[in-house]
């Protein structure tokens, strides 16, 4: 988006990610909202493969450990794209995508509280780390899989989830803590100048 549109290369700027995040914060929203779209909708086609398989059927717990199969696929893919230098995102949109297809009320749980987070503080990296924190939560207390068994698979994709994002924003909480984390204003402007000098880390 930013080489054809814009002629640059977002990670060259901002946190150095090639994720929706960065896109907001160096080339704006005109350009941030069509990378958000594509890396949600990445995680939610690559879950949605398996209708192409007739092994399992929608009620088999193994139809959902093939869904997570494909969409860890799809988060490799993004994080390691093979076209782009093997320099990509931190898949925080395309495991969005994911959770959208295979539990959509945690997925909104997600989305709900990562919006206020957002909205209340402009740091993309705390909703981002609460709305992950809370999918796990909602999929073990919803029992909204497989004729009502809790999918094992399920379970443990969650949780690893909450923890993957944790830990790949390690470099964001210290700067939460000293003060220091950048904010995104993606609903509104903010200073062009500070948007190619900023170190926040999310996407």
């Amino acid at each position: 988006m930013g080489k054809r549109f814009y002629n640059i290369d977002v990670r060259e700027y901002g946190s150095g990610n090639a994720g929706a995040t960065n896109t907001f914060r160096v080339l704006g929203k005109k350009a941030g909202i069509p990378v958000l779209l594509m890396d949600i909708i990445k995680g939610f086609v690559a879950v949605n493969f398996v209708r192409l398989q007739d092994f399992y059927t929608v009620d088999d717990l193994g139809y959902t450990n093939l869904q997570l199969m494909l969409g860890i696929l799809a988060v490799l893919g993004h994080i390691f794209p093979v076209f782009a230098g093997f320099r990509g995102g931190k898949g925080i949109a395309t495991l969005l995508g994911i959770i959208i297809a295979v539990h959509p009320v945690g997925a909104g749980v997600a989305i709900a509280l990562f919006l206020v987070i957002l909205l209340l503080t402009k740091y993309v990296s705390l909703g981002s780390m609460l709305g992950a924190v809370s999918f796990p939560i909602t999929v073990i207390l919803g029992h909204n899989t497989d004729n009502g068994r809790l999918a094992p698979a399920l379970i443990i994709f969650s949780i690893l989830i909450a923890i993957l994002v944790l830990l790949t924003h390690q470099k964001n909480i210290a700067r939460l803590l000293r003060n220091e984390e950048s904010k995104t204003y993606l609903f509104g402007k903010r200073d062009k100048a500070s948007v190619f000098d900023s170190e926040e880390d999310n996407d």
